[in-house]
């Protein structure tokens, strides 16, 4: 591949280049940190015991683990709209709909085995009338 070539796709070797495709020390620092925020966060909800709901707290601890998803892949990741010539944003678009099938998957398991499985539930499988 030719060094235009290379550089057209994103990966040349220019000044002021590097540091928007490999990221800056500042860039890195400030994702960490709000990483730690969007961890630290979610932990004093659950070990605190916020909301009087169990229901609301899942759902706020998954808009926080939604949020540090998306500082993961813009931070580390370096995913954007117009990097790669927009392949990134085609693997965000993927990585969205997997966490929502996963996430969605994963509690509508938990619910069903909640209401199958636990004593003195109301449904009960294959019990005759």
């Amino acid at each position: 591949m030719s060094s235009e070539a290379h550089a057209a796709h994103g990966h040349g070797h220019e000044p002021g280049h590097e540091e928007a495709a490999h990221g800056s020390m500042k860039g890195y620092v400030t994702g960490f940190v709000l990483s730690v925020i969007l961890t630290a966060i979610p932990f004093w909800i659950v070990m605190g015991d916020v909301f009087r709901e169990p229901a609301t707290a899942a759902i706020v601890v998954m808009v926080f683990a939604v949020a540090q998803i998306v500082v993961h892949m813009v931070y580390f990741l370096h995913m954007n709209a117009k990097s790669e010539g927009g392949w990134t944003m085609l693997a965000m678009i993927f990585t969205v709909v997997l966490v929502i099938i996963t996430l969605s998957g994963s509690l509508w398991v938990m619910f069903h085995l909640k209401s199958n499985m636990m004593p003195g539930g109301t449904h009960t499988m294959g019990a005759p009338q």
